[in-house]
This record gives structure tokens, sequence and C-alpha cells, in this order.
């Protein structure tokens, strides 16, 4: 490739870049999931549109399951373990038994109604029977709902990809001959036993290192926070798990751990993950030949009718009904099972193996995507107010960022009063920090201070704290549990000797 050639590549992506990020402006605005502008974009530079011929499939399918690690190393970075834990059982039992249930209902459904043979139409209720993270992620944090449903919905979607992969891999492939029930149950469950052990050791063992090293650039620790999440990715394939299931749960242990410069590495992988998205989506995009999507669309409005109007509400019946789930929540958690990125990349599985048959499947997996993307997106506020499944407004978190000092075994915590902090309106007394801890200096409209014990906090100040490294993650908990409960919060962990009493 000639320089002309490259700076043409770039200026081409830069724009469909740019035109991606002010996409998620308007898609916010509209009430409609950004997964939709971005095929669009798409299928406006593909083959009907600018004229880009992109018909590599295996190439699609590669690219999507790297930019699928990706979204979920964000995904469970960012997911708080308190909420997650209570929902863990449930969102487990739905991500396997309810897809499966899902599976059989919608394939039984589409082979009966549809001419198609038993092959293709476990294939097609496999594919379609995911939740996607990246659609559910996107548009749940948007929002206000109770903390536990969307933890359950998400969780799901995080833990559900990984089985259907490998049943999709084994039907499109030679295997399928030769594929029995309880060996390919056998298969999911070693897998995704294996990626979960994989995915936490390796965490941990990258924890461990990141705490207790110096590294000379804060930049460093979010590249090295990614690769570790990564590490436990290829490791996890190498040994036989699940890659996807690995670097979900690194994401998630790293993400609740105490980690150097922690709101830098949240920013670094956000802004990544919203890249994987952009990429992925336009990549698929431009995969869909539209002068076949006319004759699909039939076929996806049977495969999304059985799954949205029937197999997804049973399965998450059966499913749910045992943890006393009230029927409310069930009816949202059905309604806010997205599809995405997750069964398009799905799709392209068979494509690549050369099943006859696979264009159909992608083009009616894309248009159940889109079709029914377009009907549970914006209807999904609207659907959480009925069923009361929206929260109602309470104060945030206070994100707290460290960074170590190793020569002084101390560490430095900076964080900002928010709005709905309510560290807002404390003096620095009452934080009862530890004596080993100082609040060093603090930024008030542009002019900085070292302030007193009777300093007030007030909302948009910007602080700086020392403490010993010892007491530093004493500290942390004490200033979260003031930033949600106030000046009168109890101790969450009790500080070491030197802490004030």
């Amino acid at each position: 490739m000639d320089p002309t050639e490259l700076n043409l590549v770039l200026l081409v992506g830069a724009g469909l870049l740019l035109v991606a990020v002010a996409a998620v402006r308007v898609s916010t605005g509209a009430g409609l999931p950004s997964l939709l502008l971005y095929l669009a974009i798409g299928l406006v530079v593909g083959e009907a549109g600018l004229g880009i011929q992109f018909e590599d499939a295996e190439l699609a399918q590669v690219l999507g399951a790297v930019a699928l690690a990706v979204i979920l190393a964000e995904g469970g970075f960012t997911t708080d373990w308190r909420t997650v834990r209570p929902v863990a059982p449930l969102a487990g039992v739905l991500a396997t038994v309810g897809v499966g249930i899902s599976v059989v209902v919608t394939s039984s459904l589409v082979y009966l109604v549809l001419d198609v043979d038993v092959r293709t139409a476990i294939l097609l209720g496999a594919v379609a029977s995911s939740t996607d993270a990246a659609a559910v992620f996107a548009v749940l944090r948007r929002l206000p709902i109770r903390g536990r449903l969307r933890a359950t919905v998400e969780a799901e979607s995080g833990f559900n990809d990984p089985p259907v992969i490998i049943l999709v891999t084994v039907v499109a492939s030679s295997a399928w001959t030769d594929a029995d029930g309880l060996g390919i149950l056998a298969r999911i469950g070693y897998q995704l036993v294996l990626g979960v052990a994989v995915g936490f050791l390796v965490a941990r063992a990258g924890r461990w290192l990141l705490v207790r090293s110096a590294l000379p650039a804060s930049g460093l620790y979010p590249v090295a926070t990614l690769a570790i999440a990564f590490l436990a990715f290829a490791v996890a394939g190498v040994a036989g798990g699940s890659a996807l299931m690995a670097i979900y749960v690194a994401g998630l242990t790293l993400g609740n751990s105490r980690l150097p410069h922690r709101a830098t590495t949240a920013g670094f992988v956000e802004g990544l993950a919203w890249l994987a998205q952009i990429g992925l989506f336009v990549m698929l995009g431009l995969l869909v030949s539209p002068s076949r999507l006319a004759d699909a669309l039939p076929y996806a409005l049977v495969v999304g009718g059985a799954l949205t109007l029937v197999a997804r509400p049973l399965s998450v019946f059966a499913c749910a009904t045992p943890f006393r789930v009230p029927w409310r929540d069930q009816v949202f958690i059905s309604w806010a099972g997205l599809r995405g990125a997750v069964p398009i990349v799905l799709a392209t599985i068979p494509m690549a193996a050369g099943l006859p048959g696979a264009d159909r499947i992608f083009d009616v997996v894309f248009l159940l995507v889109v079709v029914f993307t377009l009907l549970q997106g914006p209807t999904l506020p609207w659907v959480a107010r009925r069923l009361g499944a929206a929260e109602e407004h309470r104060p945030r978190a206070v994100a707290i960022e460290s960074a170590p000092l190793e020569s002084l075994d101390a560490a430095l915590l900076q964080f900002s009063v928010g709005p709905e902090s309510r560290l807002a309106g404390v003096e620095i007394a009452e934080l009862r920090l530890s004596r080993r801890s100082a609040i060093s200096l603090v930024l008030r409209d542009g002019e900085l201070f070292t302030p007193g014990p009777a300093t007030v906090l007030r909302a948009g100040d910007h602080v700086l704290v020392a403490a010993a490294r010892a007491d530093h993650g004493a500290v942390e908990r004490r200033l979260q549990a003031v930033s949600e409960s106030g000046r009168l919060a109890g101790w969450y962990g009790q500080i070491r000797s030197g802490a004030a009493t």
C-alpha cells in the first residue's frame, strides 16, 4: 500500500469514526440504541452504498470475537460485584438453563412454522437466543433501573455468550453428525468452569502485581490492566476453556479491586469498548447484502416473534420463579433481553464453515436484530416505569482514584465531590479519617488551598488525600460511605491502630 492509499484509508476511517461518535449523541436523544446507527453506517458505506466490498466471514468472526472480548472486559470492570453477588445464581441459571429453554422452544417453533431442516432450525434458535452484552450495557446504564434488576440482566448477558458459542460451533461443524446432547452439555460445563477459574486466578495475580508496582507513567496502568484481562482470555483459550467467560470474570475481578489509577483505567476501557462497538457494528453492516434482505424478512419476523414473545418469557418464568422473583420483574427481564452484535457474530460461524444456507441465516439474524431492537430499545423506559423497575433518584458513590508512592510507602487518593454526593456540606474533621492520612489540597473554583479541620466540602471540589499504604483502603471505604450515607455513616471495615475513634 503506497502512502496515498494509506492516507485515503485513514481519511475514510477517521471520518467514519467521527460520524459514529456523533451518532451516539443522536441515538441518545432519539432513545435508540446506537448499534442501529452503526449498522446503518456499515450499510451506507457497503456494496449498496459507497461500494466498499467486505465478504470475509472468517475475518469478521475473528475480529468480532476480539471486539466482544473488549466489550465484556469493560462490562465486567464497570460492574459492582456487591450488586451482582446476590443475583449471580439467578443470572447463571438464566445464562445456561434459560438459554437452553430458549433454544429448544425457538428451534421447535421455527421448524414447525418455516420450511427448514432441523439443523437450520437449531442454528437459528441458538444464534438468536443469546442476549447481547454491548446492547444491554449501552441501554440499561442510561436508565434508572433498580440495581439488582439491572445487575441480573447485565450479568446474564455477560455469562450467556459462551454456552451459545459452543453450541453453534458444534452444530455448524462436522461434529454435528456425531454430537449428542450430554456430550454438548459436558463440553459447555467444562469450558465455563475453566473460563471462570482462569479469569479469576489471572486477574488476582495481575492485581497483586499492579498494586506493588510504581510505573513511571499513570497511562501505563490502564494498558497493563487491559493486558491482564486479555492474558486471561488467551490462557483460557489455550487451555480449552471459554475465553469470553475468562475475560468477563477477569474484568469483574479487576474492576472490584483497589487498583492504582482506577478512574483513569475505567475511562480507558470505556473508550476502547465504544471503539470496539463502533468497529464491530460497522463491520457487520458491511458484511450484509441489502439485496437479499427483503426475502429474509418473513423468516426474521417468525424467528424473532417466536423468541421474544414465546421462548424468552417461558425461559425467564422457568428460571426466575424458583428464586421467587416477582412477576413484574420477570416481565422486565424478559423484555430487556436485547439482541445485538453477539447473534450477528454467531451467524458468521456457519458462513465461515461453508454451511449450505448460511447466507440466509445471517440475513435473518441481521434483520431480527434490527427489527426487534427497534421494538424493544425505545419502549424499555416505558416498560420499566409501568412495571416498577425504575428506581428513585439516589446519590451516586464517589469515584476515588489512587496512585502508589513506592518510596514513601504511601498512596495518593483523589476524588471529586459530585452534585449528588453527600460529601457536600461535610467538614473535614467529620470525615474521621486515619491519623496517618491527611487531606492535603482542595481545588475549588480554580483556586488551590490547604484545608483545615473546619473546612466544609462543597459540590465541585477536587480533593487530594495522602494516606499510609496500610490505611488507604480504609480511607477509601470511609469516603465512599460518607458519600453515600452522609456524615453519620458507620465504619465500612476497621481502620488500623492509627485511626481516630
